[in-house]
């Protein structure tokens, strides 16, 4: 039963959330309210990913068809890249880095995590292909101060890269660190490029368009081994529940983070894959870890102060939103 001090913060939180995301669209100008909004259920609309990680071989077949969908269409920076204001804001620039595929980076948005385990004769290897996880209720979106984070009506968190800005509530908000920026790119080089926004924010969009139109993301259509399924949410919950009495195995993402589109199943506790990639080192920068559920919560107060900068933000974008206007008035 959680605390009377712990559901007291729950609720200055979500109060502050919802005042903050109020205040950045008054000011930030007219946005689609899906952008901004708290999907507190699925409604049987969601998709969702299963995977199987008893299953998973590491090919890397789901992590060659992510780039070669995305990859030709990322934008690469113009140099010298700005140097932000402050100075204390690092330049992140992975286009040199294209190739890099064993981590998350603004260029590669899937990748393989391992580790090995001690098994009966020997030892086993594990295979989890790591990626946004698409939660229900993504503080991501809810946090964006320009709305671009959204969610689509199938369940997919995803960036407007015409409007992202860079400044990284969605990167602090996210449990499992998953949005990269890269630096040099994006609509606030047209502004004030040292003092209006670092960058654009990269992450998995799960296909959203392809999705719409009722087909699996490209990774879970690439699956040579039948380790990742997809479909509605429910359906697939189900689907998951039944895998894991069968493995007498557990699930990762149904629940963490308030639930997500996207619930792996291993017949080894995650507890003991999570030892074993901090062990091996596998968990680090673009490399993320299997919080447990509800771990999320232990940044508290650090979403609290992003919530209450994201106003700011909205406003100086609208601010600048109206000079550039002004300007394209005075012009014609």
């Amino acid at each position: 039963m959680p605390s009377d001090h712990f559901l007291q913060r729950r609720k200055l939180l979500k109060g502050l959330t919802s005042a903050g995301a109020a205040a950045t669209l008054a000011l930030a100008g007219p946005k689609p309210a899906q952008a901004m909004s708290l999907r507190l259920s699925s409604d049987g609309v969601d998709c969702c990913t299963v995977i199987d990680v008893d299953k998973c071989t590491g090919c890397g077949a789901c992590v060659a068809a992510c780039r070669g969908r995305n990859l030709s269409r990322l934008p690469v920076p113009k140099y010298p890249i700005p140097q932000p204001v402050p100075s204390w804001v690092p330049i992140s620039d992975w286009s040199t880095r294209q190739h890099i595929n064993n981590r998350l980076t603004p260029y590669n948005w899937i990748y393989i995590q391992t580790c090995t385990l001690p098994a009966a004769g020997g030892v086993r290897r594990v295979f989890m292909p790591r990626r946004c996880l698409h939660c229900l209720n993504p503080q991501c979106v809810s946090l964006c101060p320009s709305g671009a984070a959204r969610q689509t009506p199938q369940g997919a968190a995803y960036i407007d890269e015409n409007i992202c800005f860079g400044d990284g509530p969605c990167q602090r908000a996210c449990p499992w660190l998953i949005p990269q920026r890269q630096s040099g790119v994006g609509p606030y080089l047209k502004f004030a490029p040292r003092y209006m926004g670092y960058g654009l924010v990269f992450k998995c969009d799960f296909c959203h368009d392809l999705l719409a139109q009722g087909q699996p993301p490209a990774c879970v259509a690439a699956c040579p081994a039948g380790a990742q399924s997809f479909g509605i949410r429910d359906k697939m919950v189900a689907h998951a529940q039944e895998m894991a009495e069968q493995k007498k195995g557990e699930l990762f993402g149904l629940r963490e983070n308030g639930g997500t589109n996207t619930i792996y199943v291993s017949s080894i506790p995650f507890r003991d894959i999570e030892a074993a990639m901090l062990q091996q080192e596998q968990v680090s920068f673009g490399r993320p870890s299997l919080r447990p559920a509800g771990a999320s919560m232990e940044k508290e107060n650090s979403l609290v102060d992003i919530v209450l900068a994201a106003p700011l933000a909205g406003a100086a974008l609208a601010s600048l939103r109206l000079l550039r206007d002004r300007l394209k008035g005075r012009k014609s």
